[in-house]
């Protein structure tokens, strides 16, 4: 069984990652280097985020919400507005809509067949233990 946390750094960060590269390199027009600086991962990773070979296992930029928190954050890196201490504080905002609002039950799910996700509240709620079979 994985935790909540560990289901969304496998998922959720990548998938922040991905979309925060891509931002930059298509709407900010920079390069793959710099955009590896601004995040503290290679231009390799930025490459994989970019063609969507990493980071495409949640879709989480099809909630608006979520959206503009992504395109807030990459305008703060594009526009030098934001240290990458900050960065980490911003990438555990996005996280928690993204699991307020549901969107990774089935990867938990997935990590644990017994987690009945139909009343799991762990991470709309934050209080209450999920349920098992």
């Amino acid at each position: 069984m994985l935790t909540p946390c560990e289901v969304a750094v496998k998922s959720v960060v990548p998938s922040i990652r991905a979309f925060i590269a891509i931002e930059l390199t298509q709407t900010y027009d920079m390069k793959q280097n710099d955009v590896a600086d601004l995040l503290g991962i290679t231009q390799t990773a930025v490459s994989k985020y970019t063609t969507q070979v990493r980071g495409a296992v949640l879709k989480i930029n099809q909630a608006e919400e979520i959206q503009s928190m992504m395109k807030n954050i990459a305008r703060q890196l594009a526009n030098g507005e934001i240290v990458r201490q900050d960065l980490v504080v911003k990438f555990c905002e996005v996280c928690r809509v993204v699991r307020q609002k549901g969107m990774m039950c089935h990867l938990c799910k997935r990590s644990d067949p017994t987690l009945d996700v139909k009343i799991c509240r762990v991470c709309k709620s934050g209080n209450l233990a999920c349920t098992r079979n």
